[in-house]
């Protein structure tokens, strides 16, 4: 299985040079067509403010947050030209998250950065939105250290639901041939288990069958969170990259992430892969 298509979000910020490095390292090894997207806009004002401000001034600051876009481009497009696969670079006027997350749709994978708190230029939850709202797999880069390859040591949070068994489907064009795969398990319920009746056994069977090496392990944690377990073993194991299940419901017109990923998205030091 290859990638055919892929969208990393890129912005002014350091981290986005190592996010749009492998980015490029996939693109090229599956000669994926890939597509940097950078999002710009005035930082948001309540309107009783905007409706004060001449429209010289307002003017002003689009025109400022352009600028910060067109040196974005000017940084990054060499970066992106030099790769030894088909690139589009895309600039489109919005600080809405849910503008990449459109634009994801249509790639097989889209690549966005864990919020960072010193890219103010860049609004935050843009890995949430996009995760939640695109459809498609989001490959989620730490905003700390370089990551130019994923998928040769993977760790996978399984619990046999439909989060889970959608993300390792949409991991498997990451894995490396002969890649080491870590199914872990935590907390697992044997009465759901389905198939084997032991957790982690059917899809290990499912991803051997892929060419990888794969080993179950199930662990029963209740001193420590979901999150830093698998925080944890993503440590211990060295992985590369970790895959998971987005979870999360709805309250009214919200949508609330479930403690695991939304730890995952804050704490995170690997890549990490999420559908929902």
């Amino acid at each position: 299985m290859t990638l055919r298509n892929i969208l990393v979000h890129v912005d002014g910020g350091q981290p986005a040079v190592a996010r749009l490095e492998l980015a490029i390292a996939l693109a090229e090894r599956d000669r994926a067509h890939l597509t940097a997207l950078d999002i710009f806009g005035a930082e948001p004002m309540p309107g009783f403010v905007a409706a004060e401000l001449p429209q010289a001034v307002i003017d002003q600051i689009r025109a400022a947050a352009r600028e910060r876009a067109t040196a974005t481009e000017a940084r990054l497009r060499p970066l992106l030209s030099a790769a030894n696969a088909p690139t589009e670079w895309r600039t489109v006027e919005s600080l809405d998250p849910a503008t990449i997350a459109h634009h994801a749709r249509y790639c097989d994978l889209a690549i966005v950065g864990q919020d960072d708190p010193d890219t103010p230029a860049s609004p935050d939850g843009i890995a949430e939105a996009v995760v939640m709202g695109s459809g498609r797999p989001v490959l989620v880069v730490p905003y700390a250290g370089r990551f130019r390859t994923v998928g040769s040591n993977v760790l996978v949070a399984w619990d046999g639901g439909r989060e889970a068994a959608r993300a390792v489907n949409d991991a498997l064009p990451l894995m490396a041939p002969g890649a080491t795969v870590t199914v872990l398990s935590l907390n697992p319920d044997h009465t759901a288990a389905g198939g084997t009746g032991y957790p982690g056994q059917d899809i290990s069977a499912h991803l051997a069958r892929h060419g990888v090496r794969v080993e179950a392990a199930n662990y029963v944690t209740e001193d420590i969170s979901v999150g830093d377990m698998l925080l944890s073993r993503a440590a211990d194991l060295g992985a590369d990259l970790v895959v998971m299940g987005a979870y999360g419901h709805s309250r009214l017109r919200d949508f609330v992430l479930g403690g695991a990923t939304r730890h995952m998205l804050a704490h995170m030091t690997v890549p990490v892969l999420m559908s929902h």
